[in-house]
């Protein structure tokens, strides 16, 4: 079959998308904590053929800037954050064939619970469930889960790559055709074909037996958007849809190389991954009108939208220094979360050592400085060339108000991409595996042996 892109819409469970200030916008519905909020994304995406409805999660509002909520409250900085599971499910039941993906931390969680939620998840979809494995990434989600600091950058991974063993070991115990339901004989299933996991590790012991039943697709797709050096050989080791954020093309293959290289030397085949690159469309039917659009959404975001973002996503208080004062090198050695942001601004500034505001002009945080913006052939031209060169196999469609922007992109931009033979025009399958050409994962498919080098 002919290569074809993956799109996914970039939703947050809150009062705004990924930025903040959407929620400003004239256009943007304010009935955000509402299920029909997120029933008409829902039917929008599948409308477009949408592989996938993905939520972002933080386990806390932004609180790092200044060690203080009241900004975030005052100015709507993504301070509401319901569970996205719950909300997934409300969306699940307005569509039949589009993905359900959300985000649940291996630092605050427990195996088994993430294990049942989203396998439970994926059977009451039809097996359409995907989740995202995240570390994440600062003190404010630690203390509300109980802890006094957040882990180590590493020592995080270290932990969650065990965490990956114990839900897909579980996932594996109920075999296919365990069940026999058998209403004459009374033989509700085989207890030869389900097993009991007994993981016993350095950070986890969980018994089992597991409790969900392998569902249509064998056990949810496991998305991954590892920017480190350690994430990478994270989203390589167990990624099956990764999430990038690169903001030209050549950074695009150079990350593209490098996670595919990490899954081969993982042992895993890279074709059964797909990269998917984050995008802010700005849309219309002409470039004229989607320049418009622009001039109103630059008006939105605030500087401190982009401090506040900062200071969350690198548990770093960036309050704390004067705005133009070089941070120092154990300042910045300090930093966790996204280290791919501050490599980024390393890299992009040519500085050593940036200011707050380098960070707040180079990062692109809180802000849309990098959208894609102009009618069909315009956004379809540069869409076409990342995904042709191999900077990714596909789009994460993040929105500048909603639900306008995602009605936008498929009004405009899927029909253009679908004429020019880059985009499916209808599913493949009922699965979310079907629907990326995944195969169905036996069980213990994933215990791969690493190999020493990449083929």
């Amino acid at each position: 079959m002919t290569r074809q892109m993956v799109l996914v819409g970039f939703l947050q469970a809150q009062n705004c998308t990924n930025l903040p200030s959407s929620w400003r916008h004239p256009d943007s519905r304010d009935d955000s904590m509402s299920a029909d909020y997120y029933q008409e994304i829902a039917r929008i995406l599948e409308a477009g053929k949408f592989h996938m409805a993905f939520f972002d999660d933080r386990l806390a509002m932004p609180d790092r800037y200044g060690n203080d909520h009241a900004h975030t409250v005052e100015y709507g900085i993504r301070c509401v954050k319901m569970d996205p599971l719950i909300v997934l499910t409300t969306m699940g039941m307005v569509t039949d064939k589009l993905g359900l993906g959300a985000t649940c931390s291996t630092t605050y969680y427990e195996p088994f619970d993430v294990a049942r939620r989203f396998a439970t998840l994926d059977l009451m979809s039809g097996g359409r469930a995907g989740w995202n494995v995240v570390t994440s990434l600062n003190d404010g989600e630690a203390l509300n889960m109980g802890r006094d600091s957040h882990p180590e950058h590493d020592s995080r991974y270290d932990r969650a790559d065990e965490f990956m063993e114990v839900v897909l070991g579980h996932w594996d115990t109920w075999e296919d055709g365990a069940l026999i339901m058998d209403k004459r004989s009374g033989r509700f299933a085989d207890p030869a074909k389900v097993k009991r996991l007994d993981h016993k590790g350095a950070a986890f012991k969980s018994r089992g037996p597991f409790t969900v039943p392998r569902s249509q697709q064998g056990h949810p797709v496991i998305i991954q958007a590892g920017a480190s050096g350690r994430g990478q050989r994270f989203a390589g080791r167990w990624g099956e849809v990764i999430f990038t954020a690169a903001r030209n093309l050549a950074a695009a293959k150079e990350g593209y190389a490098a996670v595919r290289n990490e899954a081969a030397k993982a042992g895993r085949d890279p074709e059964q991954m797909f990269l998917c690159n984050l995008t802010t469309p700005v849309c219309g039917a002409t470039k004229a009108e989607a320049e418009d659009k622009m001039a109103l959404i630059n008006k939105l975001p605030l500087q401190i939208d982009a401090l506040s973002l900062l200071a969350e996503a690198l548990n770093y208080d960036f309050a704390s220094k004067d705005l133009d004062a070089p941070l120092t090198t154990e300042e910045l050695k300090s930093m966790q979360g996204i280290l791919g942001i501050r490599d980024g601004v390393l890299k992009n500034s040519g500085k050593s050592n940036p200011s707050a505001r380098d960070f707040v002009t180079f990062s692109s945080r809180g802000q849309v400085q990098d959208a894609m913006v102009g009618g069909p052939k315009e956004i379809a031209d540069k869409l076409e060339e990342m995904f042709v060169e191999r900077g990714c196999d596909g789009f994460v469609i993040a929105a500048t108000y909603v639900p306008g922007s995602y009605a936008d992109f498929v009004r405009h931009i899927v029909p253009e991409l679908q004429r020019r033979g880059l985009f499916q025009k209808d599913y493949r399958g009922k699965t979310l595996r079907e629907n990326l050409g995944l195969r169905r994962p036996a069980a213990g498919a994933w215990k791969v042996q690493p190999r020493d080098a990449a083929e």
